[in-house]
């Protein structure tokens, strides 16, 4: 008996529709941010107990429109992962954590992904999450409501579309 569970991967049309997903939820979050400098945070559970994690830097503007990756590579590797939780069948429990640069403190909203979608974090929870732990040299980040995300269209997102 293996020491943890195996991963079953997805059929090609949910990885389709999870991409299609993880595309909209990716610019919905954006646009929620609005301009300045975002770290996204995004961690998952595993169904075979084990943790991933991924880290992307975002520069948004909208005076002229823009929006500019530090890392190409540390993007894809959120976008996949995201992927695969908003897929749902490898991924038991994921959370995306966003922090805008402000100031005096920066500020972090964050999202749980269950149903398909990303949804608002209780802000006890995070609080819990972004605290610095005792004796270790953190900003404290400023907690606040994330935005409602609108769910996509279901006829938008066929992946024959």
């Amino acid at each position: 008996m293996p020491a943890r569970p195996e991963l079953a991967p997805p059929d090609d049309a949910a990885i389709a529709v999870a991409m299609s997903r993880a595309l909209t939820a990716l610019a919905t979050v954006v646009h929620a941010l609005g301009d300045g400098e975002h770290a996204i945070n995004f961690v998952a559970e595993r169904t075979d107990d084990t943790f991933v994690t991924a880290q992307a830097d975002l520069s948004v503007g909208t005076a002229p429109l823009r929006l500019s990756v530090l890392d190409e590579d540390d993007y894809a590797v959120l976008r996949m992962l995201l992927v695969f939780a908003l897929e749902g069948s490898t991924v038991r429990n994921a959370v995306l954590v966003a922090t805008t640069a402000a100031e005096p403190h920066p500020r972090a909203c964050g999202w749980t992904v269950h149903g398909g979608w990303l949804h608002p974090m209780h802000t006890a929870e995070l609080r819990q999450a972004v605290i610095p732990c005792p004796g270790v040299p953190a900003v404290e980040r400023e907690v606040y409501d994330a935005p409602i995300l609108p769910l996509p269209d279901p006829d938008e997102e066929s992946p024959r579309a």
